[in-house]
């Protein structure tokens, strides 16, 4: 995998990401009404209640490249992509922006959490519940929740996938999510082993600057 797809998978991390390959089946067309909001509530609900989450993840991009790692998240608004040994990225979120870092060419490159679609997951702020819907399953046990802002269509689509599992926060566990940017880029997120409440360390979120250093 060369530098530029390296960036270019990553940034659709951020921008484009596509439904889960194990509970696509079970998603059909979108509905042209609105599913009832006590719904979207519990799964916004469920998003709040988590403090931190560990899991295991697998990105595929839309070429079908994968890429696999460590997600790390803790609210509010931070999260940490490590991916696995011999992929020289990372992705990390201090709350405010989301940085993509690659060591391998020494870039780095920002985006505010508000202007990407992870802000429905990361940004305390957005008021998810006010541009989210319901899209109909045929699986009672999974809920798929579409986030877009009609304002700012440039921010993309998140559809985050959800599972009902005893024991997670508000009894729905985060399975994958989606997100689609204007230019139809999609990625998607898999993931498993989800840890919840686990202790995180203080410098997680932190990153080390590969950009070579001007001396004054």
């Amino acid at each position: 995998m060369n530098s530029l797809t390296k960036i270019l998978s990553a940034a659709g991390l951020v921008a484009a990401l596509s439904v889960s390959p194990a509970l696509a089946p079970a998603l059909a067309a979108p509905a042209p009404a609105a599913a009832p909001s006590s719904d979207v509530e519990r799964a916004v609900a469920a998003l709040r209640a988590i403090s931190s989450l560990r899991a295991d993840f697998v990105q595929t991009d839309r070429n079908g490249q994968r890429l696999t790692g460590t997600l790390t998240l803790q609210r509010p608004g931070k999260i940490r992509f490590q991916y696995q040994p011999g992929v020289p990225l990372l992705i990390v979120s201090d709350g405010a922006a989301l940085t993509v870092i690659d060591y391998e060419v020494r870039q780095v490159s920002r985006w505010p959490i508000r202007n990407s679609p992870l802000g429905a997951l990361l940004n305390p702020d957005k008021d998810v519940a006010r541009y989210a819907r319901l899209l109909p399953t045929t699986n009672p046990d999974v809920i798929s929740l579409e986030i877009k802002d009609p304002r700012h269509p440039e921010y993309g689509t998140l559809t985050l996938i959800m599972v009902r599992k005893p024991g997670a926060p508000g009894g729905l566990q985060l399975d994958s999510w989606v997100a689609l940017d204007s230019q139809n880029q999609r990625t998607t997120i898999r993931l498993s082993n989800q840890q919840y409440g686990v202790p995180v360390p203080a410098n997680m979120f932190r990153y080390n600057d590969p950009r070579p250093q001007v001396r004054h």
